[in-house]
């Protein structure tokens, strides 16, 4: 015990986030070898992953973030069981560096994300989480990732962060220029509060439409309508159903006279969205 020295711990604590005493106890465990108690605690985190595995983790961090030259975007969602833990600073700071290795890097899915080096640690993003959990004591996961890549001089990805990190949207416009960065945080925000299912009506699986048809056709039916005007009054529903649920057609939210494409258009000729994504909590 005389050998772990106050300086060790603290340095432990200040690479791995764990409490003093569960950074004493590692070294402790290892006798002084520094290495062998981050392992200690990443073991621990294991263990305790493997009993929280059946927890809810509905709570997190949600971030958006953009290279410098706005050609590239990630948003990510960092997940835990409480608004508790999800406030804390340091898990705030800790989502901020998985998303910042994954905008550096912009790995094609969550798995290649969490293979990802962590910072200079020698461990992955996914070492990382799992030692976290022994940290705060809860359910950790990365559940949600997306990227937008465009090339220079084909548009601009926009970044918005909704409600104290509970969403988080990428909004790819087809025009640069940071004169445009507020239409693009206007649209991200469309998209944060009306959750478009997608683009525009092209984005819309064929089944879905065609479920939408059938119970427009049905909720005709039950209203008594003739048997040859269903199809008409379906695809009018259809058509209510695009101006609702999808981005470019829906109305404006901050002036529902006009829908988002022909607010963007008043911003700018030609101006559009090229692709958006949306991460939120729950």
């Amino acid at each position: 015990m005389g050998k772990i020295s106050a300086a060790d711990v603290k340095k432990l604590r200040d690479e791995t986030g764990a409490g003093m005493m569960d950074c004493k106890k590692a070294l402790v465990e290892a006798d002084g070898d520094y290495q062998a108690a981050i392992d200690y605690l990443r073991k621990r985190g294991q263990k305790m992953a493997a009993k929280r595995v059946d927890r809810d983790a509905k709570e997190g961090v949600v971030l958006a973030l953009t290279s410098h030259n706005r050609n590239n975007g990630i948003v990510m969602r960092l997940s835990c069981e409480t608004d508790f833990v999800a406030k804390n600073e340091s898990f705030i700071a800790l989502t901020t560096s998985f998303a910042e290795i994954a905008l550096k890097n912009l790995p094609d899915t969550i798995e290649d994300f969490m293979a990802l080096p962590y910072q200079n640690e020698g461990i992955t993003v996914g070492d990382k989480v799992i030692e976290q959990v022994a940290v705060v004591g809860e359910k950790l996961e990365i559940t949600k990732y997306a990227k937008i890549e465009t090339a220079a001089g084909e548009g601009q990805v926009i970044p918005y962060i909704h409600a104290g990190h509970r969403a988080g949207v990428l909004i790819a416009l087809n025009q640069e220029g940071p004169s445009l960065i507020p239409a693009g945080k206007d649209v991200a925000m469309q998209v944060a509060a009306m959750r478009p299912v997608a683009l525009d009506k092209d984005g819309i699986d064929a089944t879905v439409i065609e479920r939408e048809i059938e119970i427009g056709k049905d909720q005709a039916r039950q209203e008594g309508k003739p048997e040859a005007m269903l199809e008409k009054i379906a695809m009018g529903r259809l058509n209510k159903f695009y101006k609702e649920k999808t981005l470019l057609n829906q109305a404006f939210v901050k002036s529902n006279k006009q829908s988002v494409q022909q607010y963007l258009e008043g911003v700018s000729k030609g101006l559009t969205i090229s692709d958006y994504k949306h991460v939120e909590l729950g």
